[in-house]
């Protein structure tokens, strides 16, 4: 569900291993892919993804054993919803967005049971419809049941995304995990939408760094609050990653943010700030730029009128 960075990658790898893959699309990106199928530009070059099939409607796919959960996060509710019939054949939805509470959202819509938790590693950006391009090797999805168990069904999709070459772990505390990934990722957001610059400048300019430290600091900070079992290192290993990231590395946001479109702005800055004034726990960083990026929040915001 959702054939962008994320699902059109993972997706795409899993179709070329010979396995029976729908992507679920919209717009000039699902057209492109009916026409001339999915093109994924790697560090390791060119793949082409033909033998898949590229659908609009949910209820063009039939009988499955997973969905791989993979829109924006303002698109949750509206892109769960005609999943519910797949669901009661069968499918489980495991849920790779960005953010921490995105299973929960889906699991209100569908019935929780049917949902796994996840995250992905990957970073790409949509270059033409139909086209995605990836500028980091990185390549992993992680995910895992609500009870930390061991599922028949989670180990069974681990083992298909292996054999489809790329990395793949059931974790026993899939929230630690999101959040371990969400310090980072929510700072990181923020700072390169608010900059317009990409991780080369900020996480390598002695002025910035202890900025994006402030942000990591104040991520970690709300999790503890909420009794999430972090790392003691998480905020020393958030800043080690982005400045092993290719210098002209952006956030997703940032690119959203350039082309005028929605962003994930509520689920990342937003839901660090809300949740940290219900707990007492300070995100001035963080509410800067939420407050500094609200105005694009819906896309670009229209001048206002004299």
């Amino acid at each position: 569900m959702g054939a962008g960075a994320v699902g059109g990658y993972f997706g795409g790898l899993l179709a070329l291993s010979g396995l029976d893959v729908t992507f679920i699309a919209r717009g000039a990106h699902l057209q492109a892919m009916q026409k001339s199928g999915l093109t994924l530009e790697t560090p390791k070059g060119t793949l082409q993804v033909d033998h898949a099939r590229f659908v609009a409607d949910p209820c063009e796919v039939g009988d499955c054993d997973v969905v791989l959960f993979a829109v924006k996060a303002y698109d949750i509710e509206a892109a769960a919803a005609p999943l519910k019939p797949l669901v009661d054949r069968g499918a489980t939805i495991i849920s790779v967005l960005n953010g921490v509470d995105h299973q929960d959202r889906i699991g209100a819509v569908v019935g929780a049971d049917y949902v796994l938790g996840g995250l992905a590693l990957v970073s790409g950006v949509m270059t033409a419809p139909g086209v995605i391009r990836y500028t980091s090797p990185m390549s992993s999805l992680r995910f895992g049941e609500a009870d930390g168990s061991l599922s028949r069904r989670a180990v069974a999709f681990r083992d298909a995304c292996m054999a489809a070459g790329f990395d793949a772990e059931v974790v026993s505390d899939i929230r630690a995990a999101q959040w371990t990934k969400f310090v980072a990722l929510a700072t990181n957001a923020a700072l390169t939408s608010l900059f317009r610059l990409p991780a080369g400048y900020i996480y390598h300019d002695a002025q910035t760094i202890p900025l994006a430290l402030r942000g990591f600091e104040e991520v970690a900070a709300v999790g503890c609050a909420m009794g999430i079992a972090l790392p003691s290192d998480v905020v020393e290993r958030a800043l080690a990653i982005h400045q092993s990231f290719p210098k002209g590395m952006y956030a997703s946001m940032y690119h959203d943010l350039a082309k005028g479109r929605p962003m994930e702005l509520d689920s990342l800055s937003g839901h660090i700030v809300r949740q940290g004034r219900a707990l007492g726990v300070p995100t001035p960083v963080h509410e800067m730029a939420y407050l500094a990026l609200k105005p694009y929040l819906h896309g670009t915001p229209k001048p206002l009128s004299d």
